[in-house]
């Protein structure tokens, strides 16, 4: 048996080493165990979301963005730009450097904390036993007071399309293309496939996304996915919806893709296939039988709204438990259960969680859509805004897309805020710190926005709840 700790975290991605600096900085002898280790043999940390996931897909996507901006919207303004070229091996040079440069930082991050890195597979044991198993096969065995299971997800493998070097491959493959597929199919319109689908096709693929569902971004406010649909059509994105996919197979260096929709059984041939319907929690050898802790038929580990298991003083976090699978609801969560650890009461408000698809133009998202508040039978009134009247949007030749704010009828508590436009990723911040804090929609219709600024989008939405909209015409109340 080795040293004893108070908190050994399993993962070292957004929640684990979130997780384990905040119970190292509130005085807990923190470990954190990772498995995930570089050609050079050194542990990697950061987990999917820095090393293949958030951040080298937004370094993509910004470039991708800069490059189809110079090439076919600069000239509109008055730059003149010519034979524009990309070097994809730079941009990925430059991807993974970001990469290196993040994942390194938590290594400085935990040296400066005091948090023990240990390098292995971790898997509990009963009693809050950790073995860790290192890449030479040697087993150590840790006991910790409180141990912390951040082990994240991994894509989902679907029979129809298995995964075919360099043919068929996962999210994490297509962040590694050394040039751009004249041709790109897609499976899964969700947050993932419709990014990936951007970087590519503003390089030059021609891309196609088959969705089996019947709606575009179901759990997106449904006026706020119709004009992102709208907008991703105009800039070239073939997304066919309900195109189930019945297989794919690589015949003379093409991948023969077999989908049915409502007119039957269709073919498609593209150059790659990047399968992106979503993830599954990393679980895999995780838990020895007499551990207590229960997982559910999907794999997702049963935790209490304090991310507290069954067995004590076992804890469990970000996309291994219930929730939406985001890097920063990982890490509310991995600070919370430090801070419960050492004997606060902290929790998170699961309503002010914001969503982001960071596309362009960019869609997000906290709170409820129009559609549940229907479902739910709730009385609400709604504001729009649009950045077609927006000044700067205009300036930045940016101006698609709106701002909507939903209120309660009678209370005028804000209840969703959702914006499809120029850097929603950054608006949406203004409705959940309006949200954290109770706000109406009068109490940001009361405030004042710096003018000419994206944001007066957010005011002229919240005047518009109340029908007191200044730069677009009020709809008419009903009598």
């Amino acid at each position: 048996m080795s040293d004893k700790y108070d908190v050994i975290v399993i993962g070292a991605g957004p929640g684990g080493y979130v997780a384990a600096i905040k119970a190292a900085q509130l005085g807990l002898k923190t470990a954190c165990v990772e498995s995930w280790t570089a050609e050079d043999g050194k542990q990697v940390l950061g987990g999917t979301c820095l090393n293949v996931g958030c951040i080298p897909s937004k370094a993509l996507l910004e470039v991708s963005h800069k490059f189809e901006e110079t090439a076919h919207h600069y000239a509109e303004q008055g730059i003149m730009v010519k034979d524009v070229q990309m070097d994809v091996a730079k941009m990925m040079e430059r991807k993974a450097g970001i990469v290196k440069q993040l994942t390194g930082g938590i290594a400085g991050l935990f040296k400066a904390n005091g948090v023990t890195a240990i390098q292995g597979h971790g898997k509990l044991l009963a009693n809050r036993k950790v073995e860790v198993t290192a890449n030479d096969g040697k087993t150590t065995t840790y006991e910790a007071e409180n141990v912390i299971i951040a082990t994240g997800s991994k894509p989902i493998e679907i029979p129809p399309a298995p995964m075919t070097e360099g043919y068929i491959t996962d999210s994490e493959g297509a962040l590694e293309f050394t040039e751009v597929p004249k041709r790109l199919g897609i499976i899964g319109a969700g947050v993932i496939g419709l990014e990936l689908g951007s970087v590519w096709a503003r390089l030059g693929a021609e891309v196609t996304i088959l969705e089996a569902q019947d709606s575009f971004l179901p759990a997106v406010d449904q006026q706020i996915a119709k004009d992102a649909l709208k907008q991703f059509q105009k800039q070239g994105l073939n997304i066919v919806l309900g195109g189930r996919v019945t297989g794919a197979e690589v015949k003379r260096k093409l991948v023969n893709v077999t989908y049915e929709d409502a007119k039957g059984k269709q073919e498609l041939k593209v150059d790659k296939l990047i399968v992106a319907v979503g993830r599954r929690p990393y679980t895999d050898n995780l838990l020895s039988e007499d551990s207590g802790v229960k997982m559910d038929e999907r794999g997702f580990i049963f935790v209490d709204e304090n991310c507290k298991t069954e067995a004590p003083g076992v804890w469990a976090v970000g996309d291994v438990v219930r929730g939406p699978m985001l890097a920063h609801k990982a890490s509310e969560e991995g600070v919370m259960v430090a801070e419960r650890i050492a004997g606060h009461k902290p929790q998170v408000n699961y309503d002010c969680i914001p969503n982001v698809i960071y596309t362009a133009p960019e869609v997000a998202w906290v709170g409820k859509t129009e559609e549940q508040l229907k479902a739910e039978g709730e009385a609400y009134k709604v504001g729009t805004f649009p950045f077609a009247a927006n000044g700067r949007a205009m300036a930045a030749n940016a101006a698609s897309g709106m701002v909507k704010i939903i209120a309660d009828e009678k209370t005028d508590r804000i209840l969703g805020f959702h914006v499809v436009g120029p850097q929603a990723s950054e608006i949406v911040a203004q409705g959940v710190i309006a949200m954290e804090f109770g706000s109406s929609a009068e109490d940001l219709a009361l405030t004042c926005f710096a003018h000419p600024t994206l944001s007066e989008s957010v005011h002229e939405a919240a005047l518009a709840v109340n029908g007191g909209a200044i730069h677009i015409a009020n709809r008419r109340k009903k009598k």
